[in-house]
């Protein structure tokens, strides 16, 4: 009989390790390092082989992923996204080279080296050589349907532009964001005091499951392929199918190699441990595969991972520094960031000055103290991170007193109950929240005025030119032309002096007058009330009509929107009592901005579809694919990307692919052809 201790033992890793896997897949955050996990994973295996009755139905060691989130449709994969088995030991990778031999019966065989890319597993479905879905991995039978987001994504072919390709097949891949990418994002967070994300692949994970397709497309995502699938397509050998995807033009790493035995693989892991540093996106270790598919199918599967293939994983590479300090950043929000100011350490090619600490929950749980020596990380991760204090170098130090007052203005924090995250709520007066608002109110998806830059505006603000974003419309040529700032780059501190061009002055004055045809939708979302983010302005717009009408609303009015909640409606209503920011409307709406739906949208917004769900597929004569989906929204019908039995109709455009055309027929899904769809919208 096992003792309570195992048991005790077996709970907290079960519960340890869920916890942790729902992190990584629905948070898109890691508590612990990829190594970490694995070891617990490993224990737990241990464990519940020696004692079997005591393995719980809900253990990590069963699943093959994560949970899936319900914000986008589910889709089950044709062909399971299995995970790899995979080891930090070449030990390890010598006894499955064993194995493999024995499963043989024989050494007649050679492996195919891929480089492991940190991002986001992708399966893209191919039909007469358009692109027609992207799935997530999931919990490996079933993932999210982002179809839209990937289309964003340059490299991804959304037709095959070879002649000779299968009717239909699925590639699959890894989704990334080049670190390049990722720096300049932080760099402008850390511009605007904006907490700084902490690595591409969580940052990319979160991207692909943004609603926004326009905000993914900002982000530069890419993508490696590294797999073919599909029925009567099966290569006699990995590297012909990798050989066909690079024939078929898809974006394949031209990292790989053919090893002829184990030993060549050895060598292949060790000259990429350093050389992986220099590529454009993070990699975390080496998967080798048995090349020959009919060996391949010799050696089948586990439960869990095939027994063809493993990933060796290198371990994260840390250092060990002396904390001198922690600042703390505040954000357009008035979220205060502690930052770990560090002496200055060598680390995976990069000299680390900073680190972040995210919030007071983690400080309290690291015990991290001013004058510790602590131990650094930077496993795939651009932003490093603390993973522990080495206590037995600890000195005379004292216990960390998180700040109450706000760094920048001076103003009492406040933290909501539930909350990890101290705010300032000094939301008019705070400069670094006021100069927040008013890079987000320039931004792309709000106002899209070029040329105005975090830098631009932190001068602006400095030489009170501005002190909101009322006060741009006010600023002429002639404040602007050869006006001098200092500019501090946020990541050396260096400070220079800066001055605006005349070609660059006379750009943003006419940039200012272009944004006032800007819809009301994406002024609202300007304005930077905390929780109405884009799609939240769009249904506030469509339903209020004016900025007079939702100014007025009361919080009952408010709540009553579809899709809007308690927080959104007291958020809204407290925005319009501060007379602050009744001012800067006033301001915004006498420079001629638009703060009501105009009379031609008016004119086409009408409930002629509402209550209806559409999929759109093919190309159209009259109208693009994008201009549709937002005229079947004017009209109150909703846009799936999947066909399913809640689809009432199916807008079949030219070279639709079959898929979608059998399975509304399979759902009795009414398929309307371009001619019918707009005697339909013409109907009362």
């Amino acid at each position: 009989m096992p003792s309570p201790e195992v048991k005790n033992r077996i709970d907290e890793l079960t519960d340890r390790l869920n916890r942790l896997n729902y992190l990584y897949y629905q948070e898109s955050t890691s508590e612990v390092s990829d190594y970490e996990f694995d070891q617990m994973l490993k224990e737990l295996e241990s464990l519940e082989k020696e004692h079997p009755e005591l393995k719980r139905e809900d253990s990590p060691t069963q699943r093959v992923g994560g949970t899936i989130t319900k914000t986008f449709n589910t889709v089950y994969h044709k062909y399971p996204m299995l995970s790899l088995g995979n080891t930090y030991s070449k030990e390890e990778l010598s006894d499955f080279d064993q194995r493999v031999a024995k499963g043989l019966g024989s050494n007649d065989y050679e492996y195919f080296c891929e480089l492991k890319f940190d991002g986001v597993a992708i399966s893209l479905l191919y039909e007469d050589g358009i692109l027609k879905q992207a799935v997530t991995r999931g919990d490996g039978e079933k993932g999210d349907d982002v179809t839209n987001n990937v289309k964003t994504i340059r490299s991804i072919p959304l037709k095959i532009a070879a002649k000779d390709y299968p009717p239909v097949f699925e590639v699959r891949g890894e989704v990334f964001m080049p670190k390049k990418v990722f720096e300049e994002l932080n760099k402008s967070r850390a511009e605007a005091g904006e907490a700084l994300l902490a690595n591409p692949r969580n940052t990319t994970s979160g991207t692909l499951k943004m609603q926004d397709s326009s905000v993914v497309a900002s982000r530069n995502l890419d993508c490696f392929l590294y797999s073919l699938l599909g029925e009567n397509l099966e290569p006699k050998t990995h590297s012909d199918a990798i050989q066909l995807l690079e024939k078929l033009q898809f974006n394949v790493s031209q990292t790989y190699r053919k090893c002829k035995d184990i030993e060549e693989v050895f060598e292949y892991i060790s000259e990429w441990d350093q050389k992986r540093h220099v590529l454009p996106v993070e990699t975390d270790g080496v998967v080798l595969k048995v090349n020959n598919s009919d060996q391949q199918k010799e050696l089948g599967f586990t439960a869990k991972s095939p027994r063809w293939a493993i990933a060796y994983k290198y371990k994260a590479e840390g250092a060990v520094t002396l904390l001198n300090g922690i600042t703390y950043q505040v954000g357009r929000t008035g979220a205060i960031t502690p930052v770990a100011e560090l002496q200055p350490v060598l680390l995976a090619g990069t000299t680390v000055k900073r680190a972040s600490l995210h919030n007071a929950n983690e400080i309290e749980r690291l015990d991290v103290r001013i004058g510790d020596y602590v131990a650094v990380e930077k496993g795939g991760e651009i932003i490093p991170k603390i993973t522990g204090v080495i206590l037995e170098k600890r000195a005379d130090t004292k216990k960390l007193k998180y700040i109450d007052r706000c760094p920048e203005c001076g103003t009492e924090l406040e933290r909501k109950e539930g909350e990890a995250v101290h705010y300032c709520p000094n939301f008019t007066g705070c400069p670094p929240q006021v100069r927040g608002r008013i890079e987000h109110f320039i931004s792309r998806n709000a106002m899209d005025i070029s040329n105005l830059g975090p830098n631009t505006i932190r001068g602006l603000y400095s030489k009170g030119l501005i002190k909101n974003i009322g006060d741009l419309y006010s600023l002429t040529f002639e404040d602007l032309n050869e006006l001098k700032f200092e500019e501090t780059d946020p990541v050396t501190g260096d400070t220079k002096v800066r001055s605006i061009k005349e070609k660059t002055a006379r750009n943003i004055v006419d940039a200012l007058e272009k944004s006032k045809s800007i819809p009301f939708d994406n002024v609202l979302f300007g304005l930077s009330i905390r929780y109405v983010g884009k799609t939240v302005a769009e249904k506030l717009v469509a339903h209020f009509k004016t900025i007079e009408q939702l100014q007025n609303a009361s919080f009952d009015e408010i709540i009553s929107v579809h899709e809007i909640g308690d927080r959104i409606a007291e958020s809204v209503v407290n925005y319009f009592k501060d007379p602050e920011n009744i001012q800067i409307v006033k301001k915004l709406k006498d420079a001629g901005l638009n703060f009501e739906v105009n009379s031609e949208d008016a004119t086409e917004q009408n409930d002629t579809l509402a209550g209806k769900s559409f999929v759109i597929s093919g190309v159209f004569e009259t109208i693009d694919r994008e201009d549709l989906k937002k005229l079947i929204k004017s009209l109150g019908g909703k846009v799936s990307s999947s066909v399913s039995g809640n689809t009432d109709f199916l807008v079949a455009g030219e070279n639709m692919g079959p898929a979608k055309r059998e399975k509304a027929e399979k759902n009795g899904v009414t398929i309307l052809s371009e001619k019918e769809f707009n005697e339909l919208i013409n109907r009362k």
